[in-house]
């Protein structure tokens, strides 16, 4: 990986991260104010709070990525150590797709005259598990250029013995 390209990475990221951090600034100071800034009323409390456990899944998948690509530049990706950031990164997008379904659930007592809002929604969210499903075969993939490279290690080991 070039370094403009993690670069470019590392800077979405950022912008990634920041803006988790200002939406989840702005959810708490709404809970804990009691009022939306917008009509004085009473704060959607469940849709906030599933707002700001969506964010945190985002980072969690932000910081898994930045360590991935360190360890993309340090060439130690394909070492077992890699295995535990793809293992979290699984979970935090299984997790923004529960998140997704909890915020689909909440909002489909309020589509019943039109359905067709809940359906695609639910569909997003199962595009989501769909992207966990793909860091999964990606997972299998980089465990068997692990095992490749340890066997790799293994016989060269034995090569230098018979030499």
């Amino acid at each position: 990986m070039g370094r403009q390209t993690v670069g470019a990475l590392r800077a979405v990221l950022v912008v990634v991260f920041a803006g988790t951090v200002f939406v989840q600034a702005g959810m708490v100071w709404a809970l804990v104010s009691g009022s939306d800034p917008e009509d004085g009323s009473l704060p959607l409390t469940k849709l906030r709070v599933i707002t700001i456990l969506g964010m945190v899944s985002a980072q969690v998948a932000v910081v898994c990525v930045w360590r991935l690509v360190t360890m993309v530049r340090h060439g130690t990706v394909f070492s077992h150590a890699a295995f535990r950031y793809v293992d979290i990164l699984i979970g935090a997008i299984v997790a923004a797709a529960l998140v997704w379904f909890g915020v689909t659930a909440l909002n489909a007592p309020g589509q019943r005259a039109d359905p067709g809002v809940t359906v695609i929604m639910t569909g997003v969210g199962v595009a989501i598990l769909r992207v966990a499903l793909i860091v999964l075969v990606l997972r299998m993939l980089l465990a068997q250029a692990v095992a490749r490279d340890v066997e790799a290690s293994r016989m060269q080991a034995e090569l230098d013995e018979v030499i």
